[in-house]
């Protein structure tokens, strides 16, 4: 960022502030001048209407004097802050008030009292009498039915523009001081997102540069916070996922290179005849069950990388399980014979029809199977049962052989985990079957447990819907 942002909101800081001053100056001081006249001009009406339809009609009947109709102009005069002229039908002038910078004249030149429209005022020099503007209101006097006279107004407008520069300076005093405390948004700004982002930009920095070990700090709750520990997260399981690429790597690399450390051996050792000849099928069938380990983690390998791909993984139909199960058990009787274990097949009396893929839960119960029979002791059975139980399928694969110790039993699902193989007799396994389990049980949106005691034995269950057909 480079203090872009930083600067971006800097200026958009500037551009209020000027906004807001230029703003105040052009459009406020032209509305409130505007308002400022308005209010005047009806307040200098009323004014003269009650003045000229109560007061002034006494003039014509005598029972007030000129003197002290003059007073009384006087007095308005500085109430109003105002010229008070009082003139005849004709526009004579009868009287008027004495103030300073009125020099009424005799007869006023052109007068017509419906120049100041539907208003009430006009603003104007009135007929070039004032050398400055003045807003002019004009009230009949009547008696009876007749107009006697008219009282007009004058009020200078300098009186609207003190008034309209006092309103201004109060409010380039607000717009101020609103400008100074929104800098608090600014200082906000800096600290509640600005500090936060250049501190995510900085680990980004790092996590570009193979760093996943940066931590970013957390100090709020709110989204930059939310972010901050996402990353965190994520930076955390990119440095698992790498640990655990090289993991992968090493297990792959340890379990190709034994077999083929061994082939490669025994192939030498026969070609440059170490090994007589008579000897030469004995090493084949050890090269041949090597080449049929490689086989087996190949396969594996390529399950997991079909499973993790999700694409077109699952086949899903509606098949008899327990058929199925009888299918995979009777594979193994060679390897049963061999151990003499009991394979013991506890199904339901009805044919049960599950919604699963066929395949791959075949795969499921062969490499279940294959692990009991590993781990099981000669001379003892392996019991595989079906429960039926709401809308599920439980299938439960039990061997007593010698169990997982209670500190494997959650890792037994990793890939290429493999228990203590000094305690079990086949020692050929890739680490990869219970992985391949899992997966295949998870991508069916169903869930496998595991109940052990060491010793003892195992129990492997796992679920399967029930086809809504069945």
């Amino acid at each position: 960022m480079k203090n872009t942002l930083y600067v971006k909101f800097a200026v958009l800081y500037l551009i209020f502030g000027f906004a807001s001053m230029f703003t105040a100056a052009t459009l406020s001081e032209g509305l409130i001048s505007n308002r400022l006249t308005n209010d005047s001009a009806q307040t200098l009406f009323r004014s003269a209407s009650a003045v000229a339809g109560n007061y002034l009609p006494a003039y014509f009947t005598n029972d007030i004097s000129g003197n002290e109709l003059a007073a009384q102009f006087d007095t308005m005069s500085i109430y109003l802050n105002s010229h008070i002229w009082f003139v005849d039908p004709d526009g004579a002038m009868i009287s008027s008030s004495t103030r300073a910078g009125s020099n009424p004249p005799e007869v006023i030149s052109n007068f017509d009292p419906a120049e100041i429209g539907a208003n009430n005022y006009i603003r104007s020099y009135y007929h070039g009498y004032f050398t400055e503007e003045v807003i002019t209101v004009i009230a009949p006097v009547t008696r009876g039915f007749d107009i006697n006279g008219y009282l007009i107004i004058h009020m200078p407008t300098s009186v609207i523009d003190r008034q309209t520069s006092e309103f201004m300076l109060y409010l380039y005093i607000t717009v101020g001081i609103v400008i100074s405390l929104s800098l608090l948004i600014l200082l906000g700004f800096h600290f509640l997102i600005y500090s936060p982002l250049r501190n995510i930009k900085e680990a980004a920095s790092h996590y570009s540069a193979g760093n996943l070990d940066y931590d970013i700090p957390v100090d709020s709750n709110d989204e930059i916070g939310y972010l901050s520990s996402s990353l965190n997260y994520m930076a955390t399981q990119l440095k698992d996922m790498e640990d655990y690429q090289k993991q992968i790597v090493a297990n792959i690399s340890h379990d190709f290179r034994s077999p083929l450390t061994s082939i490669k051996g025994y192939v030498e050792a026969m070609a440059d005849g170490t090994i007589p000849l008579e000897q030469h099928e004995r090493y084949l069938s050890i090269i041949l069950s090597e080449t049929n380990r490689l086989t087996n983690l190949t396969v594996d390998l390529l399950t997991l990388n079909e499973i993790d791909s999700k694409e077109g993984f699952l086949n899903k139909t509606d098949f008899d399980i327990q058929n199925a199960i009888r299918q995979v058990a009777e594979t193994f009787e060679v390897f049963c014979t061999r151990k003499r274990i009991t394979i013991e097949l506890l199904l339901l009396p009805e044919i049960i029809y599950v919604n699963a893929d066929r395949g791959k839960i075949q795969q499921v119960l062969h490499n279940l199977i294959d692990n009991a029979i590993k781990f099981s002791d000669i001379d003892s059975t392996i019991t595989i049962e079906v429960r039926s139980r709401y809308e599920k399928i439980y299938i439960s694969i039990k061997d007593y052989g010698m169990g997982i110790p209670q500190k494997e039993i959650n890792k037994i699902w990793e890939r290429f985990y493999k228990s203590d193989l000094s305690r079990g007799i086949d020692k050929k396994g890739t680490g990869l079957g219970l992985a391949i389990v899992r997966e295949i049980i998870q991508s069916h949106n169903e869930h496998i447990n595991v109940v052990s005691t060491e010793g003892v034995g195992c129990e492997f269950i796992f679920s399967l819907n029930l086809s809504i057909n069945d």
